[in-house]
């Protein structure tokens, strides 16, 4: 029996459902309910009625549906899977910063450890930051953890951020060089990129947006060809949902975290009820509030 086969029994006995990331392998997107970005996964656990949830993706996201279903069971398929952003930032590090601007409110990334997200005002996603930002009364916000981001909202805020020296190594390998490079083999593709790209990468795309941002606007673009400036994988739901276009990917944009996450480990989680998600009550109960909050404020892009 096929692995993928042997995982839709599992998921049925145990009423499981199977969320994955954009970033994940074809093999894992394919197998899964849901496919989506950091909040289209938040709001499809917060919603979900199974009483297991596998996630394929990276560690922070694990544990934010934990957070958002402390009675349910969820699995990370390989406890190895971490986001290297998120280990940039470490909550005494943010209490520190909270102490030093104590008129600041603080917007977590949805990129972080629960720690980190326990010492938010409230939480964003790619999709939503700039959104998120603006509702807040402050003018001063601390901005956690990617430099990235935070560049990209400060265009579209007059209030005063003060960033997290984080990134992610994956969108910090997409370079000018890079894209130029392939703008002049592909000269009529339009170049999108994500904003957890460096300043002078989003300044030179013609369109900035979160993961489902992309997939809507190349959806709705009259453009047939686009260099995609994020994880390669992304053009896999690219493809599949918009058949007649093209797409061309940036060398070496690949998460390696996220490529940990495989069929058979899928399956073993389901066979064996593990790895299984904890984290203490308190420390869920603070983190699930910034989380509600992001999700009450909604998507930007």
């Amino acid at each position: 029996m096929r692995p993928q086969d042997r995982i839709l029994e599992l998921k049925k006995e145990r009423n499981a459902v199977i969320l994955a990331h954009n970033y994940q392998v074809p093999d894992i997107q394919d197998i899964a309910d849901y496919v989506g970005d950091s909040l289209g996964l938040a709001m499809a656990a917060a919603k979900t009625t199974a009483d297991v949830i596998v996630f394929c993706g990276v560690d922070f996201m694990a544990e934010s549906a934990k957070i958002l279903n402390p009675s349910k069971i969820v699995l990370h398929p390989e406890p190895k899977a971490r986001c290297p952003m998120a280990a940039m930032c470490d909550p005494n590090g943010v209490k520190m910063l909270k102490r030093d601007f104590p008129r600041a409110e603080v917007v977590a990334y949805v990129n972080t450890s629960a720690e980190c997200k326990a010492e938010a005002d409230v939480c964003c996603t790619s999709s939503n930051a700039v959104k998120v930002v603006n509702s807040l009364d402050s003018d001063l916000i601390i901005f956690i953890p990617d430099e990235n981001l935070a560049s990209f909202v400060q265009r579209s805020t007059e209030k005063d951020i003060i960033p997290w020296p984080g990134y992610c190594p994956t969108h910090e390998s997409i370079t000018v060089e890079k894209l130029k490079k392939l703008k002049e083999e592909h000269p009529g593709a339009a170049i999108i990129v994500h904003p957890e790209c460096r300043p002078d990468v989003i300044d030179m795309a013609d369109a900035v947006r979160s993961t489902e941002g992309i997939l809507t606007f190349v959806r709705e673009s009259p453009s047939s060809e686009f260099i995609i400036g994020t994880e390669q994988d992304m053009t896999y739901r690219l493809s599949k949902e918009n058949p007649g276009k093209k797409f061309y990917t940036v060398p070496g944009a690949v998460c390696p975290t996220m490529k940990l996450i495989t069929l058979e480990n899928v399956l073993a989680a389901l066979e064996s009820m593990s790895p299984e998600v904890t984290l203490k009550p308190e420390l869920m109960e603070r983190a699930r509030k910034p989380l509600q909050r992001m999700m009450d404020i909604g998507r930007g892009d």
